[in-house]
């Protein structure tokens, strides 16, 4: 692969680094009150077109391709909206009393509390050869469920963070914001949707383009308001440190799917397996930064409650391209 086709390919990750360093060099340009008014463009416009980019892309007659296999779903979905988060909440008590970063610690529990993405985990499990409609089904769910993955991502997210502390959460103009910026931009998406569908078949809209671009958007006012703000400073062991337990992490839930899923008593295939690893540990970038930029609105570390995240979306990309070849390999010679 040449250099420009993988650039072409990794654009996104690409833009990420960009817009955080344009946000750097000048700050003043995308925080709140400046040229740009993201707590008007942003908040609100920006938000509600993702989910209602959401709404008209959804191919709702794809969550019948994989309806009956309840079994799997159930695995899934427990394991990524209970176990995950739970796990990492309890990990991070004992990191609480480190030197690291305290915003950066939010941050990874918010990173447990994400529901699953859209593409990621499908792509993986496709380039494996395992149960794609499996995968595609968990990813439709998440998807066609938004609304509720993100009231209930968002409840987990208070319910964490909040445990043990006394603060007071504002969960009325929490929730409140998030059915007007993402339950109602989804529902008129999928409105629309019926009344344009053969034209969306016939064209195929870059649906999934559109929603990075607003996002790089989202992420690079998140970072002017960080950069702008003379108080806060993160240290580099704390990122480092970071950045070396995500991986962990991922690693250590890929290993533990992959345990649950081949015990003599599953009844899973080596096909379900594959979709179990990349579903249940995958985590949504696109649902995940809209998503902190409401529950977290106001506050001045919001970009490093974000950080985690935007780690976590390339470190699952990366970790499950170079597992391709070996679990490849295994599912393969189990079925033989």
């Amino acid at each position: 692969m040449g250099v420009l086709e993988r650039l072409r390919k990794e654009w996104f990750i690409l833009g990420i680094v960009l817009v955080i360093a344009v946000a750097r060099l000048e700050p003043t340009v995308g925080v709140k009150g400046g040229p740009l008014k993201p707590e008007i463009t942003i908040t609100y416009i920006a938000v509600s077109a993702i989910f209602f980019n959401s709404g008209l892309s959804l191919k709702t007659e794809e969550l019948t391709s994989a309806l009956m296999h309840v079994k799997l779903h159930l695995f899934v979905q427990i394991f990524t909206l209970v176990f995950f988060p739970t796990a990492i909440w309890l990990f991070l008590q004992l990191l609480s009393i480190t030197p690291i970063n305290e915003w950066l610690l939010k941050g990874l529990q918010t990173v447990g509390c994400m529901p699953p993405p859209v593409s990621s985990a499908v792509i993986l499990t496709k380039a494996v050869g395992g149960n794609e409609a499996a995968a595609i089904f968990n990813s439709a769910f998440g998807s066609f469920l938004v609304s509720s993955a993100i009231f209930l991502a968002s409840a987990l997210i208070v319910l964490f963070l909040t445990l043990g502390s006394s603060s007071s959460v504002p969960f009325t103009s929490i929730f409140s914001q998030l059915f007007m910026t993402v339950v109602v931009p989804l529902i008129i998406g999928q409105i629309v949707r019926r009344y344009i569908k053969d034209w969306l078949e016939r064209k195929k809209p870059p649906f999934g383009a559109i929603s990075s671009c607003v996002l790089l958007m989202i992420i690079y006012t998140t970072f002017c308001d960080t950069f702008a703000n003379p108080n806060i400073d993160l240290d580099k062991f704390s990122l480092i440190i970071i950045v070396f337990i995500i991986f962990s992490v991922q690693m250590s839930f890929m290993f533990l799917t992959f345990l649950f899923s081949t015990r003599d008593n599953s009844s899973f295939t080596p096909a379900d397996t594959v979709a179990i690893i990349f579903c249940s540990t995958h985590k949504s970038l696109t649902l995940g930064i809209p998503m902190l930029k409401i529950v977290f609105a106001g506050y001045e570390h919001l970009s490093l409650i974000s950080v985690p995240l935007l780690i976590y979306h390339p470190a699952q990309i990366l970790l499950g391209s170079l597992l391709v070849p070996t679990i490849k390999s295994w599912m393969v010679s189990r079925q033989k």
